[in-house]
């Protein structure tokens, strides 16, 4: 059935590379406000990808059958 990739799994790669985006963006600032904004923004990126990245472990381990 997982044949193609869920929304979660997109998500999880989408926020990855937005983080890595922004933590670039945040080494090149010049700015301190601005670096802090971007670092910011890179941490929400990062939690936002480990929602994900947990929805999508519940939902393999819910379709592995129980063992006992």
């Amino acid at each position: 059935m997982a044949s193609h990739p869920t929304l979660d799994a997109e998500l999880i790669v989408w926020w990855d590379c937005e983080a890595e985006r922004l933590e670039s963006l945040a080494a090149s600032a010049r700015f301190g406000f601005m670096r802090r904004h971007y670092a910011r923004k890179a941490a929400t990126a990062r939690a936002r990808a480990q929602v994900s990245r947990l929805r999508e472990q519940a939902r393999s381990a819910a379709g592995r059958p129980a063992t006992a």
